[in-house]
């Protein structure tokens, strides 16, 4: 069995004439945490919608656990891999019940012990069982990015995808949502894969980053050689600088 649970090779995304995503190649490894940082419109979003499935014009190699994938995935694909999006109040059907909402997938799949995979899931996130009955809107955001991990995990996948899980969160309520996620990771033997334009951030969940400029994968690196300055790449420099300057240094 290889030790990569996903290996992108030559990854390339166009919209209309414009080429957005330009050769991207990474690999993560069975367990790691590996960030992708980048500016605004640098393609970095878009290579996650690509590994999750929800961008079907790419062209090059993706491979997930060893298997290769296609642009449209079979359902299968969706238990093993999930994503958790920027924005908790948008993903949530704002007129459905948590309940409502977790329940869905689990049908959706066939899944048995509905009660019970819903009472875990809500008690890995931290989340009381009354949780359950309430609507999105009566929930802090917090609690709400807490039900949309809660969601990602009730399938028991072996990859999450997070799209800026933190950015639409007050900074205090930050720290505890990737301590958490830090948490599931190790308990679970979790693959995970987040976007963000916050070195901060990323320094804080992986353990390896891929820098992105103008739809590049302009560096790779860990986080120990980012911490102590040995990034090669002026871009990766410029963010540094500009962690330092804006927000927590990294």
């Amino acid at each position: 069995m290889s030790d990569k649970m996903i290996d992108v090779r030559d990854l390339r995304v166009s919209f209309g004439a414009k080429e957005v995503v330009k050769g991207v190649s990474l690999a993560v490894q069975r367990g790691e945490s590996f960030g992708v940082v980048g500016e605004s419109g640098s393609g970095k979003s878009t290579v996650l919608r690509a590994l999750a499935g929800l961008n079907h014009h790419w062209s090059g190699e993706i491979d997930f656990d060893g298997v290769p994938v296609g642009a449209k995935r079979p359902r299968a694909f969706f238990r093993k891999v999930q994503m958790v999006f920027q924005d908790p109040f948008g993903s949530l059907h704002p007129r459905q019940t948590i309940d409502r909402i977790l329940s869905e997938f689990l049908a959706v799949h066939g899944m048995d012990d509905m009660d019970g995979r819903l009472n875990r899931a809500l008690e890995a996130v931290a989340l009381p069982q009354s949780v359950r009955f309430r609507f999105p809107h009566q929930l802090s955001g917090g609690q709400r990015q807490r039900v949309a991990i809660a969601r990602a995990l009730i399938a028991e996948p072996k990859v999450l995808l997070l799209d800026e899980p933190t950015s639409a969160l007050d900074v205090s309520v930050q720290a505890e949502v990737l301590n958490l996620l830090a948490h599931l990771r190790e308990s679970r033997g979790l693959t995970y894969v987040m976007v963000s334009h916050n070195l901060s951030v990323v320094a804080h969940l992986c353990s390896r980053l891929g820098v992105m400029q103008h739809g590049e994968l302009v560096e790779q690196l860990s986080v120990e050689d980012l911490r102590a300055r040995r990034a090669t790449h002026p871009h990766t420099r410029e963010l540094v600088e500009l962690s330092r300057s804006l927000e927590t240094p990294v």
